[in-house]
């Protein structure tokens, strides 16, 4: 059996971001995928060719004014390059994203990667969980305390620094990178049967 490659492209404005990054890369090398962290606003050529190599890609950014920062955007329009040749066709997509509001348009920036993903021809893996906190015997702790289904969302306060992420947010991200490296698997498994 092979070892699912994941590679996390993610921005952090203020470390809140690669809080979430570093919990998906550890859920998904729990899982026993070999993972990447890759900065989108560092990216190298090297770096580049990592994502090319990868059997899935997962997004990350802070939600700034409603969508992703503008240094994901850059790096979005940057993949142009790949899309011209298909590079990352058929690959497994992801995302999780950070604003300080409990809704905060987390779900326009989640949007805005899986339309990134359908562009590319990827196939968009979800979060995989029924919502937590929602009911009166329900708590904040709950995994996907926020409710999002698309990808992993988190909330942290504006006035608390890359320690104050949620831990539950945190443990939702970690479910993320455990999720995609399955999938990544279940689909190597098939390509190989075919």
């Amino acid at each position: 059996m092979t070892t699912p490659v994941v590679s996390i492209a993610y921005h952090s404005g203020y470390g809140h971001t690669a809080v979430l990054a570093e919990a998906v890369r550890d859920g998904a090398a729990d899982a026993g995928a070999t993972v990447h962290l890759i900065k989108v606003d560092e990216i190298t050529d090297a770096q580049w060719e990592l994502l090319d190599a990868s059997d899935a890609i997962v997004f990350g950014s802070p939600t700034y004014m409603g969508t992703a920062s503008g240094a994901f955007h850059q790096f979005a329009e940057a993949t142009s390059k790949r899309w011209f040749t298909d590079a990352w066709l058929d690959k497994l997509a992801a995302g999780f994203t950070n604003s300080g509001s409990k809704s905060g348009d987390k779900l326009h920036t989640l949007q805005f990667f899986q339309t990134l993903a359908g562009q590319h021809g990827m196939t968009w893996v979800n979060l995989g969980l029924k919502p937590g906190w929602n009911s009166s015997e329900a708590s904040e702790n709950d995994l996907n305390r926020l409710g999002f289904f698309s990808g992993a969302g988190a909330q942290t306060h504006t006035d608390q620094g890359p320690e104050g992420v949620h831990k539950a947010d945190v443990a939702t991200a970690e479910h993320l990178g455990r999720r995609v490296a399955a999938t990544a698997r279940t689909f190597a498994a098939g390509k190989a049967a075919v």
